[in-house]
């Protein structure tokens, strides 16, 4: 059985060969395109887990691919850059990318990574409520899915589990390192621009007014917590 599939997108014949063996040594289906008009075109007609998808590629550049899957699919992407600077990441988490990979990298922290963006929280934590229904916010944390105002709210899968992680642990303050390994893993506990990107994004995206968040609160010099004043399930 495969532990997921994956699509290697790359420009570099090698780079997709050397990832296509290895992944699949390890028990991945693994597929691979050449350019992110490539990619997009085999996400239409193909059901994948996981994206590995290089940030510079000719014709169509890795973040509006990024871009361009994350507005159709549910798949996480994690992107491949020689890039490292604070302003690369960032652009690539805004562009909707779960997590970011530096070339030349080990393949132990690929893998690693994979697993990570892979990994989905537990459905059934004994304090999370089946559903969340706030005043314009609603969140049913089986089916995935989020409405704000009676609106389709369309998150990225690696936002929805930072989001239900906030949920579980409701009017709890967590700490930023603490919030970074559940959602993350444990290689990610002092990323701290990491979650300050995906919790921007979700501020966006469910808070009636992100300036003025009323559900994804700062606690100073802690973390954030998920502000609940009535939930029903």
């Amino acid at each position: 059985m495969s532990l997921g599939r994956i699509l290697v997108v790359d420009d570099e014949p090698q780079i997709r060969r050397v990832l296509r063996s290895t992944l699949a040594a390890r028990g991945y289906e693994v597929h691979d395109a050449r350019t992110g008009e490539d990619a997009l075109e085999y996400l239409h007609r193909n059901r994948l887990d996981l994206v590995l998808l290089d940030a510079k590629m000719p014709g169509m550049g890795g973040l509006e691919t990024c871009r361009e899957i994350r507005a159709s699919f549910e798949v996480a992407i994690i992107m491949l850059t020689v890039n490292d600077s604070e302003q690369d990441k960032v652009a690539a988490f805004d562009a909707g990318a779960d997590d970011y990979v530096t070339k030349p990298f080990g393949m132990p922290e690929l893998l690693a990574r994979i697993r990570a963006a892979l990994r989905r929280l537990p459905m059934a934590a004994e304090r999370a409520d089946v559903s969340l229904e706030l005043a314009e916010l609603q969140v049913n944390l089986v089916l995935r899915r989020v409405t704000l105002q009676g609106r389709d709210i369309r998150l990225t899968p690696k936002e929805f589990d930072l989001l239900h992680y906030l949920i579980v642990n409701a009017n709890i303050p967590i700490a930023h390192s603490k919030l970074l390994k559940a959602v993350w893993g444990p290689d990610h506990g002092d990323q701290v621009q990491y979650l300050r990107v995906f919790i921007n994004q979700l501020r966006k995206k469910i808070e009636p007014d992100p300036s003025e968040p009323r559900y994804i609160v700062t606690e100073p010099w802690v973390g954030y917590r998920f502000a609940v004043t009535q939930k029903t399930s």
